[in-house]
């Protein structure tokens, strides 16, 4: 992509004190013309380059913007690796990486990285999530149609959106966009979506982002309160914090938090087996004697 070649050639300048573009043509596969213009476009974007035909000759930054040559630090360049290797955890190829080391060229040393930083996107269906997230790209950056078949509680159904953007949050991926069927944009798990196809091509209309604060995305409607045997206080720090808790004379742990919705604390705390009690919403103590009684006819 043009941009991505633009950020590349100025990181190379910003590195290096001048370079030909016959070596910027090789480096980027693109031709000498290509270059050119580039650079054309980089001059009317305020970047004062300048050239130097002849022998010695070759593309440069003005002096007076030589300052400009720490804007990114071993740190900086590390923290981009960082960033970049982790898109190329879910999106299957090794472009992202590739387009580091054109960010980084003529800097070797920087091109390790940082190797105590680790980040992983993918997930356990990996297989089947690298392509969705390719095709989705695609057709945000193409500004195409996207059809496919959504599993949501409320039961199965077709959708057809216009994709904006996509979203890793709360540990899965989702895909932001404008829901023909629901006419409003909508927020879409790429897990629960399969037989993805693309279609014609969508006039972009203006879109937002969506909010995606804990708060608005899960309001807490019940306060629940349980005692939880401290067997299990490894799973309740792990998931709400040290604080979510305190221990009580007997030993056992008084867990307060907010839940979204009751059929979540029913299968929350029923999940501890006989390791945690309702308290509090009292209503609820009947929901769960009715869910556990549902699995004992099940073995019967």
């Amino acid at each position: 992509m043009k941009l991505d070649r633009m950020i590349g050639i100025l990181s190379v300048l910003l590195q290096k004190e001048q370079v030909t573009a016959p070596c910027l043509a090789e480096l980027f596969e693109v031709s000498r013309r290509t270059i050119n213009r580039d650079i054309e476009s980089l001059c009317m974007a305020g970047i004062p380059l300048v050239t130097k035909p002849g022998k010695n000759g070759g593309i440069s930054i003005m002096d007076g913007y030589k300052i400009d040559r720490t804007l990114l630090s071993t740190l900086d360049m590390q923290a981009i690796l960082a960033g970049l290797r982790s898109l190329d955890s879910v999106s299957g190829t090794n472009r992202y990486a590739m387009l580091m080391e054109k960010l980084s060229a003529g800097a070797s040393n920087l091109l390790a990285g940082d190797t105590h930083i680790l980040i992983d996107l993918s997930s356990w269906y990996k297989a089947s999530l690298s392509p969705k997230i390719e095709l989705l790209h695609e057709a945000i950056l193409s500004a195409r149609k996207v059809s496919f078949t959504y599993y949501a509680p409320k039961g199965e159904s077709r959708r057809t959106i216009e994709p904006y953007d996509l979203i890793f949050q709360w540990a899965s991926w989702y895909v932001w966009g404008w829901c023909e069927s629901r006419q409003q944009f909508r927020l879409f798990k790429l897990g629960r979506m399969t037989g993805l196809q693309t279609g014609e091509r969508f006039e972009k209309r203006a879109a937002y982002l969506p909010d995606l604060s804990p708060e608005r995305v899960f309001p807490n409607s019940y306060q629940v309160k349980a005692k939880i045997h401290p067997k299990h206080k490894w799973r309740l720090i792990e998931e709400y914090g040290p604080d979510s808790f305190e221990v009580l004379p007997d030993g056992m742990l008084l867990f307060s938090f907010g839940f979204a919705d009751k059929t979540g604390i029913v299968t929350w705390i029923v999940s501890f087996g006989d390791g945690a009690e309702l308290l509090e919403p009292a209503e609820l103590r009947q929901d769960i004697l009715e869910f556990a009684e549902g699995i004992r006819r099940n073995y019967l």
